[in-house]
This record gives structure tokens, sequence and C-alpha cells, in this order.
């Protein structure tokens, strides 16, 4: 079960498509759905989360606790909505593509794409490409 949570005033525009576009990620990668929470919120409620269970003292867009079985996902993914419309502007896209590739990005992970290396990044932002595309498929 996909469940999505607030702690910022941001809400996304037709959560069931966003939900739809979750699990057809997962599928695509032959894994199946856990219970995943995604947790949208700015950035000083993700710098308490990052400082109280990592140990890091830094804004990010992203932190992901994946709790996956075998094939099963699940996970708690924190996303700064702050950091994803900065990081829009830094990159010249749209706000929408690039949330929709951060909230990518954290599944990705779980089901073992990494970004430590040149070869790891290219095959991530493919992956992350091709995810994208999936929410743009007609949903039905």
């Amino acid at each position: 079960m996909i469940n999505v949570f607030y702690e910022t005033n941001f809400r996304l525009e037709s959560e069931p498509k966003y939900i739809h576009w979750i699990n057809r990620v997962i599928e695509t990668e032959s894994f199946e759905v856990g219970d995943i929470n995604y947790i949208f919120c700015d950035d000083e409620y993700l710098l308490n989360v990052n400082q109280q269970y990592l140990n890091h003292d830094t804004y990010t867009d992203i932190i992901t606790f994946d709790y996956r079985n075998g094939d099963i996902i699940s996970a708690d993914i924190f996303i700064s909505i702050e950091r994803v419309r900065e990081n829009a502007d830094s990159f010249k896209g749209s706000f929408k593509m690039e949330l929709l590739r951060v909230m990518s990005h954290g599944l990705l992970h779980i089901m073992d794409y990494n970004d430590k290396n040149e070869e790891d990044i290219k095959m991530m932002r493919t992956k992350e490409e091709e995810k994208i595309k999936l929410f743009h498929v007609e949903q039905m």
C-alpha cells in the first residue's frame, strides 16, 4: 500500500495518478509493492530527520529508509519540496519533472540501483528517465 503524508503546505495534484505511477515503477522492475510512505516536507523537517537518524548535518532533497523484504518494496521516503524546487531551478527544468525524478530515485535505490560511481550514476539517470516516461503514458 502506498501512503502519502504532508508535513508542509504542498499537495500532490491528482494523488491517485502518482500512486498508480509508483505501482507501475515497482512492477516494471519485477518487484512487489509493500508498505511505502512518501512524506513531503520542508528543508528544516528533512534536516532534522537527517541529523536525528543519519547523523548528517546537511540539507538534502530525499532520504529513503529501506525496509525491503526480498522482492517486496517497503520504505519511508522523505522528500523536501524546497530542495526539489531549488533543484528544478538549478537544472532549468520543471518542478513536476524534478519531483518525479526524486520520487523514482528513492525507489530505484531500494531496487538495487546506486549512484556511487560514474557508471552507476549513468544507469540511475537512465532508469529515472525511463520511469518518468511511465508517468506520461496514458493511465487508466
